[in-house]
């Protein structure tokens, strides 16, 4: 069961000629699919392995958790049956047979039905919530149950859990109404409620139980309704990519829809009507509009509108009650331009026919952008700069791009006479490598950024080559565990250069990059007719600091550590299956002459600070309690000794609940006057900029970045 060396080389040459071969009509979108993902992985994967009996357990591993890895659905017998193939995985994805999926598939339809039945009759009976018993939630220690009658229970008690659950949440409020301690919004729904509709601040506990499984039990049946929506093809893109994950857990296939659904979200832009949908007891239902869309200029489209049928301008509308949601995203969907005509049933019953012009969605909150901080201990301002992503637009030519949109946002603040730059990377997940090295040289003047090293050649370093400098002044970047790949590259290279002090929490720790391979172009054209096949983003380069270490598993340790909720729990790519190792290759030429003056003093006074700042010491509290509570969860189904842990939980939390929400003294934030004229025309834009500053102005690793920034500038005159 292995394929190795030239035998597998001789296989791949020979999938062209497959294809070339292979007459249409006997063509399986399917072998197709495998054998080209195959063929590219052997050719352009930056460590390919052999598809062997060790590839297959990976993916059987992958595979099996991707379908079941609560185990819930499969029982003993049938992952017994399964793991009859757990190495012969290597051997039918080479000869295009699908008969382990095929299986699996068969087994899991089989178990959601079955568990249809057991979850209606489970939840059709009262809970005894005085029996003392357990729930294991650590699926690494969960077996798969020996019986069907094991399965009835593990359903039992997962489903009383979650009515518990619901019961004691309901409990508390009745509590809280008593003590007059009812929120707001809990009044104002209790007001609404119809006459003859009992509200649950007024029902017996026998009342609140049988609301509890009546809710559960409308939970499960969507549930199980999108379980049953899921097509072949769903099936497939999972075991494909369990496929593809053996290799790294950044290469992944992308069916065209997901391919689209990436590009949009790289971009910051698509072309369509501006309305957020979520399907709701099977509609519909339109649940946001985005401002300055389409629909917010046609001003028809409300939220909580129903979309019932959807036509092509003039064309038959096509009914989509029922429809999955991704199907009736695509009809709704167009280029800029065109009409596209919803058919509404409004919250009053009415139903209309509404007609948009699609136009250009600008998802404004994937953008750079700026503001002015201030202390009250210091007589300078300083910007921030917060980039969510680092965003490119592939699809058309002059699209945006964040080095550029930077750029922008530097020149502004440094005409408002800002003394410093905060630039915000926490949370960004990467993006362009271009656009990473082309931002860099924002802040230098020319030398490399980043070395890039792809299979079985020699590193290539990205450079600077321009040697404009935009901003030349004191600079913080502020990271977390969310920030990955480029935000890494970018924070990496500050950091070796000296150029600026990293503030914060280590980062993800992915050091790879990865490419889109079309695989419509791996097939000839008499195969055309089982295009669109997808992609794949395939993992084919490693990048390298340029001091020669990678940022891959390890990520970017900050010179300035602050205290984060997940200090305790492992996070980032070392948490993630088959992660590539980490690695040191040689180092390259640098400059270091921007080394930041009485580094150490720095670091003493914003240890000093965060030692004695309220909020640094919850935040360091809550994360150990964090860990306590994923190391020891609240496991017990009886209602007496639920409520005691809960009870427990909340008194020891308490201290926490103002952590985040109480306003900084001292700390300003301003618009920059440059940005003021677009917010001041858009009420839209002016709501999220008075959004964001509210939240700028609790944000404790702000207000830390900012006196670091401060000390940067006293201490470097």
């Amino acid at each position: 069961m292995k394929i190795r060396g030239i035998l597998f080389l001789a296989l791949i040459a020979l999938v062209a000629v497959w294809a070339f071969t292979l007459p249409k009509i006997d063509a399986d979108k399917d072998e197709v699919l495998v054998q080209s993902i195959l063929s590219s992985m052997n050719k352009l994967h930056y460590e390919p392995l052999e598809i062997d009996d060790a590839f297959s357990a990976r993916a059987f591993k992958l595979y099996t958790e991707s379908l079941d890895g609560s185990k819930r659905f499969f029982t003993a017998d049938d992952v017994a049956q399964l793991e009859k193939y757990k190495l012969e995985i290597d051997d039918q994805i080479s000869a295009a047979n699908f008969e382990f999926f095929e299986l699996s598939r068969t087994l899991l339809d089989k178990r959601i039905d079955q568990i249809k039945g057991i979850y209606k009759k489970i939840l059709a009976e009262p809970f005894d919530f005085k029996t003392d018993e357990n729930i294991e939630f650590d699926e690494e220690q969960v077996k798969y149950a020996k019986d069907e009658a094991q399965l009835h229970d593990y359903w039992r008690k997962a489903l009383k859990y979650r009515v518990l659950d619901r019961i004691v949440g309901n409990l508390e409020k009745q509590e809280k109404a008593a003590l007059g301690e009812l929120e707001e919004d809990e009044k104002e729904k209790k007001k609404k409620k119809d006459d003859d509709e009992k509200d649950v601040l007024d029902m017996t506990f026998e009342e609140l139980e049988v609301k509890a499984r009546k809710d559960e039990l409308k939970t499960h049946d969507d549930w199980f309704k999108r379980l049953s929506e899921l097509r072949r093809s769903d099936r497939m893109d999972t075991y494909l990519n369990a496929v593809t994950g053996a290799f790294d857990p950044h290469t992944n296939y992308f069916a065209p829809k997901d391919k689209e659904d990436f590009d949009i979200r790289i971009s910051g832009r698509l072309e369509g009507i501006g309305a957020q949908l979520r399907v709701e007891d099977g509609d519909i239902k339109v649940i946001r509009i985005v401002p300055g869309s389409a629909s917010w200029r046609q001003k028809e489209l409300e939220a909580k509108d129903i979309i019932t049928a959807v036509a092509q301008g003039e064309e038959e509308a096509i009914d989509v009650v029922g429809m999955r949601l991704d199907d009736a995203v695509r009809l709704i969907r167009g280029k800029k331009g065109t009409e596209v005509r919803l058919t509404i049933k409004k919250v009053n019953g009415e139903t209309k026919i509404i007609p948009i012009i699609r136009d250009i969605v600008v998802m404004e909150e994937s953008y750079a952008k700026s503001s002015i901080l201030k202390s009250e201990d210091a007589d300078y301002k300083v910007g921030l700069i917060n980039l969510p992503q680092f965003y490119a637009d592939f699809t058309k030519t002059g699209g945006r791009n964040c080095a550029k949109d930077v750029d922008i946002e530097l020149q502004g603040l440094i005409d408002e006479g800002v003394a410093g730059i905060i630039l915000d990377l926490r949370n960004n997940g990467g993006g362009s490598l271009n656009e990473v090295v082309d931002m860099s040289g924002l802040f230098i003047e020319k030398g490399p950024i980043v070395q890039v090293k792809g299979k079985d050649a020699a590193p290539r370093i990205l450079k600077d080559k321009n040697p404009k400098v935009t901003y030349d002044g004191p600079l913080v970047i502020l990271i977390n565990s969310g920030s990955a790949s480029a935000s890494e590259i970018l924070a990496a290279a500050m950091q070796d250069y000296g150029r600026a002090i990293v503030v914060g929490s280590n980062s993800f720790g992915k050091g790879t990059v990865q490419r889109f391979i079309n695989l419509d172009r791996t097939v000839p054209v008499s195969m055309a007719d089982l295009r669109p096949l997808g992609s794949v983003k395939m993992t084919t380069q490693k990048f390298y600091r340029v001091n020669g270490k990678t940022t891959q598993l390890k990520g970017v340790a900050p010179d300035i550590a602050l205290p984060y909720r997940y200090d305790y729990i492992d996070t980032g790519e070392k948490e993630q299956d088959y992660a590539m190792a980490w690695d040191v290759i040689e180092s390259v030429e640098y400059s270091t002459k921007f080394t930041i003056k009485n580094i150490d003093k720095i670091k003493q006074m914003s240890d000093s600070r965060v030692s004695t700042n309220e909020t640094f010491k919850l935040i360091d509290d809550r994360a150990k309690q964090l860990k306590e509570e994923r190391d020891n969860p609240n496991d017990n189904l009886n209602l007496e000794k639920f409520r005691k842990h809960e009870a427990e939980a909340k008194e020891r939390d308490k201290k926490y609940e103002n952590l985040g929400d109480t306003e900084i003294e001292g700390l300003t934030v301003e618009t920059p006057s440059f940005v003021m004229p677009s917010v001041e025309a858009d009420s839209a834009q002016l709501a999220r900029v008075e959004d964001w500053h509210k939240n700028l102005q609790k944000d404790v690793y702000v207000e830390e970045a900012l006196h670091i920034l401060n000390d940067i500038i006293d201490n470097n005159k």
